[in-house]
């Protein structure tokens, strides 16, 4: 079984001699072994692309992770190469897209972590990939070191839509996000999915959401994204999804921050991190 692509990808010539505009994240600020060392915060940083570390008081997480082997022209310097990150106590992937579940990432974390997250059928693919998987239900719950994990839904089976771009009918369960509960707040990744309504509004207001505003018909798109921030509107939102791939005429890579300060109630909550730049999650009143 092969790991599907993402679809409508330009080619790198074509991307890198666009006129397009296209926003690039802030330049990177790179990490080293400090960021797995024991601490009494939590803290996250942005690795580029959709993925995060999250360390919780010593327990050590990645969440979407691609720091190396991608098949599109990056814009940024990764913040860590994958064999020098330090130690892992779980690896979390919120769906099979390549920018989200990089096997070669993957595969050169294996020595540091001993287990991956995700749903069903992205473990299916884990397992042939000789990776230590666990596969979840949408609503199930998990614990790494001392954060508790549950599994939200998602809407991003495009494949369905894409003749030819599967040999399997993708279902809504293959796809998640991720809420995370620390000692020290909660962190909501969504993952890639259209806007749930009745779902993305509806949620406990988190401590900190990691917020993909791209334009694309498969994730939120622009109006959804801002639907959703302001549906929480004391949230810190860490952007993300955005800046890092060469290509100004495929949406889901080409978010702007600029399209973001007159829209969402409390702009000032809006964090334009780096690539690297450390984030310390505060429970919210």
């Amino acid at each position: 079984m092969t790991q599907e692509q993402p679809t409508v990808i330009p080619a790198a010539s074509d991307a890198s001699t666009s006129p397009s505009h296209q926003a690039k994240a802030p330049t990177t600020q790179p990490f080293g072994a400090d960021a797995f060392a024991a601490t009494e915060q939590t803290v996250l940083r942005w690795l580029g692309m959709a993925g995060f570390l999250i360390n919780s008081r010593g327990t050590t997480l990645m969440i979407d992770p691609l720091l190396e082997g991608f098949d599109m022209p990056i814009m940024i310097e990764m913040p860590i190469a994958t064999a020098d990150v330090q130690r892992l106590d779980g690896v979390l992937v919120t769906h099979s897209d390549n920018d989200h579940y990089s096997v070669p990432t993957c595969r050169g974390l294996a020595a540091v972590t001993t287990a991956y997250h995700s749903t069903r059928y992205v473990a299916s693919l884990m397992d042939a990939d000789g990776l230590p998987a666990h596969g979840h239900d949408i609503g199930g719950e998990f614990s790494v070191g001392g954060v508790r994990v549950a599994l939200t839904p998602a809407d991003h089976a495009w494949q369905n839509a894409v003749p030819g771009a599967s040999d399997r009918v993708h279902q809504p369960e293959d796809a998640c996000g991720f809420w995370l509960d620390t000692p020290d707040g909660s962190i909501w990744a969504p993952g890639d999915s259209r806007l749930i309504r009745d779902h993305h509004l509806t949620m406990p207001a988190p401590d900190a959401l990691l917020f993909d505003f791209s334009d694309s018909d498969w994730h939120f798109g622009l109006d959804g994204a801002i639907e959703m921030a302001n549906a929480y509107p004391t949230t810190p939102l860490l952007l993300h999804h955005w800046g890092s791939v060469d290509a100004p005429d495929f949406p889901p890579f080409n978010a702007d921050p600029a399209s973001l300060d007159d829209r969402v109630t409390n702009p000032d909550r809006i964090h334009v991190l780096a690539p690297g730049e450390a984030f310390t999650l505060t429970r919210r009143k």
